[in-house]
Order: C-alpha cells, then sequence, then structure tokens
C-alpha cells in the first residue's frame, strides 16, 4: 500500500438532490476497512485523535452538499470485506482477543449497540450515522439498516483514515490485533482478490517470499493462531533486508520502545536499552517472543528476534530483556 496510503469511508447517495436540500433516495454508507473509523470522543480516548469520525462525514453532507432532508433512508455497507467476525484462531467467530468484531465497516472497532443479524456493525455505523445527521438538524423519513450500496451512485462525502504509517503506530506499540486482523482483510481486498483473512495471509506470505526468499506459513494478520509459524532466522533476515529501506525506516518509528512506549513501557527501563531498542512482542499460551531492532553501544543497527517455548510468561520476559540489554550494550 505504502507509508502514505490511506482507507476511505464514503457516503454514496442513489437519488438526487432537490430543491431546498432534499435528498430524493436514500443513503449508503460504504465501508472501505479503516480500523479507526468511529465517534470523535472514541477516537480520542482510544487513537489520541487520529481516526476518520462520523461528525466530519455529517459536516461535510450538511455544509457541502447542502443536504436537510432525506426521503430515504441511510444504509451501511460492510461488504469491502467478508462478515466474518472472528480470525482462525477464534474459528472465525467473534474473538475477546480481538477487543472488537472486524468488519468493513466498523464503528467503533464494530460496536453492534442493540443491533442484530449478520450485517449488525453495519447496521450500528448507519444508525450512528443516521443519529448524527438528525442532530445536526437534518430530517430522515426511513429508518438505518444494512445494505449493499447499489450501482449509479453519487459520492457525497468522504473521510479518510490515517495514514499506513501512522496505523502501525497505532498497532504496533500496544499491539493492537484488531487493527492486525483488519489490515491483512484490506490487504487481500486490494490485492489478493478478496477481503478475506485468508486472501491477506496469501498476499503477506507471497510477498514476503518473492522479495526475501523466505518461506513462513502465515494464517492470520496477530499472530493469535498457533498455524502461524516461523522461525527466529527467517524473521531476522526480514528484519535485516527491512532495514535500509524506507519501509524499514517506517517500521522502525512505529515500534514499542524499551521502557519508554507501548508493550515495552515497563520493561528495561534504567538499562542500556531503554531508548535504544524496539520491539514487537508477541505473546500466547506458553509462548513469549521478542523481535525488534537495538542501536548498540558502538553504533550499529543490529536487529534481534528472540522465541521463547514452554516458559512461563514473566520467565521469558525476564530472559528476553537480558539478552536485549546485551545486545544494546555490546
Amino acid at each position: 500500500m505504502g507509508a502514505s496510503a490511506r482507507l476511505s469511508t464514503n457516503v454514496l447517495g442513489a437519488g438526487q438532490l432537490a430543491p431546498g436540500g432534499m435528498w430524493e433516495g436514500d443513503l449508503y454508507l460504504r465501508g472501505g476497512g479503516d480500523p479507526t473509523f468511529g465517534s470523535a470522543s472514541f477516537i480520542r480516548s482510544h487513537y489520541g485523535g487520529e481516526g476518520a469520525t462520523v461528525s466530519a462525514l455529517v459536516a461535510q453532507l450538511v455544509r457541502v452538499d447542502g443536504i436537510h432532508h432525506v426521503t430515504g433512508s441511510v444504509f451501511g455497507d460492510e461488504s469491502y470485506l467478508d462478515s466474518l467476525r472472528g480470525e482462525p484462531y477464534s474459528g472465525y467467530a467473534p474473538d475477546p482477543f480481538l477487543e472488537g468484531a472486524l468488519s468493513g465497516l466498523a464503528f467503533n472497532r464494530g460496536a453492534t449497540g442493540s443491533q442484530h443479524g449478520p450485517h449488525a456493525p453495519a447496521a450500528y455505523a448507519a444508525r450512528e450515522l443516521w443519529a448524527t445527521l438528525k442532530s445536526d438538524g437534518v430530517t430522515i423519513h426511513g429508518s438505518p439498516g444494512a445494505a449493499t450500496t447499489p450501482a449509479g451512485v453519487t459520492q457525497l462525502a468522504q473521510v479518510q483514515s490515517p495514514t499506513i504509517a501512522q496505523l502501525l503506530g497505532l498497532m504496533l506499540p500496544p499491539s493492537d490485533n484488531f487493527f492486525a486482523e483488519t489490515l491483512v482483510k484490506d490487504l487481500g481486498a486490494r490485492y489478493g482478490g478478496a477481503g478475506t483473512t485468508s486472501a491477506g495471509a496469501s498476499v503477506v506470505h507471497q510477498t514476503i517470499s518473492s522479495l526475501l526468499g523466505i518461506h513462513p506459513h502465515v494464517v492470520d494478520g496477530s499472530g493469535l493462531s498457533e498455524s502461524d509459524l516461523t522461525s527466529p532466522y527467517q524473521v531476522t533476515d526480514l528484519l535485516v533486508e527491512l532495514a535500509p529501506t524506507p519501509i524499514g525506516a517506517v517500521l522502525r518509528g512505529a515500534l514499542a520502545v524499551a521502557g519508554h512506549t507501548g508493550t515495552l513501557a515497563e520493561r528495561m527501563r534504567h538499562s542500556g536499552a531503554a531508548g535504544r531498542c524496539k520491539g514487537k512482542t508477541g505473546t500466547l499460551t506458553g509462548v513469549s517472543n521478542l523481535v525488534g531492532y537495538c542501536q548498540s553501544a558502538d553504533g550499529h543497527l543490529l536487529a534481534f528476534a528472540i522465541f521463547t517455548d514452554g516458559i512461563a510468561t514473566a520467565t521469558a520476559h525476564t530472559l528476553q530483556d537480558h539478552m536485549a540489554i546485551t545486545i544494546a550494550d555490546y
């Protein structure tokens, strides 16, 4: 996608704008796989204000398009991605480890409120747009729901996600599984022929294999599945190859910083690794990994990957931290 790419959420109109600000027809809120889309308050509390808001869409519809009445209704369209709410680890069922429900139109991480049915996240997003429009003085005749956008519609409003680089900065430090699983579906939708986990995982595998000649077994975006298989050697090969590239610089800038941020904020504090080692943690039952980069004492940038299996997580963290500190002090 590139570091500067963004994901779009659109309002499309089936009908026409009549005099007096009357939209004669229906409005469709079509998701584009943006994991940040939601209310301004949610985005402030969860992402530090970085994200695409429903209020920005309403501002465009009312103040730019001049819509004050809608004769039809508002529908949410999540068809950009499939409607499976989980990932392989959960058998694609809703998974609490995601801290959200996957959707091509996920409002506030796929909240559903009182909505039910196979497209509840899309219906909830439509209700939020409907309610925000009404709070801005727009009258709407119909009730919100979920539907696929028909052909021949007119684009009326659009909000864009933070850049991919910014999304990595939101995803990697806290180890956000919801972002990771959404983005891998986005890869599938854009490059793999379908907005599915398997299509996106195939894009990841094929890209890494063709560019680097390594062959990890990738089944998801988050690493929650124990069917994901690779080795420390493959991970360090990946990190070394990426390091001198522009994407490598983006990756290093987005990783958690030892002793300072994300999942490493409380680790390696007051050591030679603090501020000089950046990494990504990975934790399953009985498994704890740490991979990343350290700026060593002699000025070299060193890539590392530490996999620990069958060891209590606290003990594994202690071992990983001492190894990273040794690398930083090298």
